[in-house]
């Protein structure tokens, strides 16, 4: 158990305070009548004896009187409550009042975080908070302090303990876990994953079989018929080793926040969990992040490394304010994917004008490869449009609003119509939404 050092002075806590100005107040009274000087001065003379008492008592152990450790993981998954641990021991002969002051990361602007605990002699306690991150990236923790009283609560020691930890915060791996044990158990439907009925025939052949009382007819071999004397069918099984390669945008568009988030990591927590899921349905997981040129590849893989790749990879992706370059993206896959692959892109289109620039150039990837094109619902106007209009002002800013929101759904017919899949989703259903259409078009036999 590390131990703390003390560092700083003895405080005097706020009820000498309030025994010292009542101690004022009396003598100053005795100019009135001299009553109230003897018994203001006998109470001056208390108060220096319980002070001496209390100091006495606070410094009678002088080493390892309380015993303290923060108890961290290495990693901390974004967008998701992480556990703090804080583990104390009292090793002093009385009762002790703790007020403990953590110094947690910046990142979080709390400036008001304190707990408060009472340990009786040789008591030991664990304390534990939650810490919810909404970005990636290093997290210092800082000095652990903790304040000490007496049962007489005249004074204050502080005990702290120096110890920086550093805290890693990773693209949300504790969804990705959540995800991955309901898809291994069959339970993904208590997510909200819809089960898709398969239509059709799978593609990838198995082995040849004799034929069983309602097997489908069109599967049957004649060949092998012939040569058997009965009949006998072909067993397909779903395609496997396909590519998954979900893209992200790195432009401006994907810095807009919501519940604290900003589209990016909304993004990357899906396609972690998007990654996770196609690996276990056997295809192939890869990664492609840009903004105006190519920032990541990460080349589509089914190893067993694959995951923390893909993991290092999305950690220091960050937005910026350039504009996407969806032809660099274009001559990118074109270039080092030469294999059909469903391309999963992330992106945020505000306006219908802003799609139909890039329109031109996703179609070109939908002709060589099976495009999904994923970009957000914007909560704030669909609230605008919900919203009764009570006077002029209100009126054009609804307008405004359900314009907005109609531009959005023209951008999804205007995708489809060129051949390309797509979601409009809010932030907070992203991975549903994702994994839903993945599924279907697997089950479509598209992929």
């Amino acid at each position: 158990m590390a131990k703390l050092k003390i560092r700083g002075r003895i405080f005097f806590s706020g009820l000498f305070y309030y025994c010292l100005a009542a101690i004022i107040l009396t003598i100053a009274l005795g100019q009135f009548a001299s009553l109230f000087y003897i018994l203001g001065t006998i109470g001056l003379g208390l108060l220096g004896a319980v002070i001496l008492l209390d100091l006495i008592l606070l410094f009678y152990v002088q080493q390892d009187a309380i015993e303290a450790d923060r108890i961290i993981d290495e990693k901390f998954s974004n967008g998701d409550l992480n556990t703090v641990q804080l583990f104390f021991r009292s090793n002093y002969r009385f009762p002790t009042y703790l007020k403990v002051i953590d110094e947690i990361p910046v990142q979080f602007q709390e400036r008001n975080f304190q707990l408060n605990l009472n340990l009786k002699s040789g008591q030991s306690e664990t304390i534990n908070y939650d810490l919810r991150p909404t970005e990636r990236g290093e997290y210092l923790f800082g000095t652990l302090n903790i304040l000490v009283q007496s049962p007489l609560r005249m004074l204050v020691r502080r005990w702290s303990k120096a110890d920086n930890q550093m805290a890693k915060v990773y693209p949300s791996f504790k969804e990705m876990k959540q995800f991955e044990m309901m898809a291994i158990s069959n339970r993904l439907t208590e997510f909200g994953i819809k089960k898709v009925r398969k239509l059709g025939h799978q593609m990838e052949f198995d082995q040849i079989r004799d034929y069983i009382k309602g097997d489908d007819i069109r599967t049957i071999n004649w060949k092998a018929t012939a040569r058997r004397n009965h009949l006998m069918v072909n067993q397909y099984r779903e395609e496997k080793s396909q590519q998954v390669l979900s893209i992200i945008d790195l432009g401006r568009s994907m810095k807009m926040p919501f519940e604290g988030m900003t589209l990016l990591d909304y993004a990357i927590n899906t396609s972690l969990v998007m990654s996770k899921i196609a690996m276990l349905k056997e295809d192939k997981a890869g990664l492609i992040t840009f903004n105006n040129e190519i920032r990541t590849i990460v080349s589509p893989q089914r190893s067993g490394k694959q995951m923390q790749v893909i993991m290092e990879a999305l950690y220091n992706q960050k937005t910026g304010f350039q504009e996407q370059n969806i032809r660099a993206l274009y001559t990118t896959i074109k270039r080092q994917i030469h294999h059909r692959s469903l391309l999963i892109i992330y992106t945020n289109f505000e306006s219908l004008s802003s799609a139909k620039r890039q329109i031109p150039m996703l179609q070109k990837l939908a002709k060589e490869h099976l495009v999904m094109v994923i970009f957000f619902e914007n909560t704030e106007l669909r609230k605008l449009t919900e919203n009764k209009a009570t006077d002029m002002e209100g009126i054009y800013i609804k307008t405004i609003a359900e314009k907005f929101a109609y531009d959005k759904k023209l951008i999804v017919s205007e995708l489809e119509r060129h051949g390309v899949h797509t979601i409009l989703t809010e932030p907070g259903k992203l991975t549903i939404e994702t994994i839903n259409k993945y599924l279907e078009l697997k089950a479509r036999g598209l992929i």
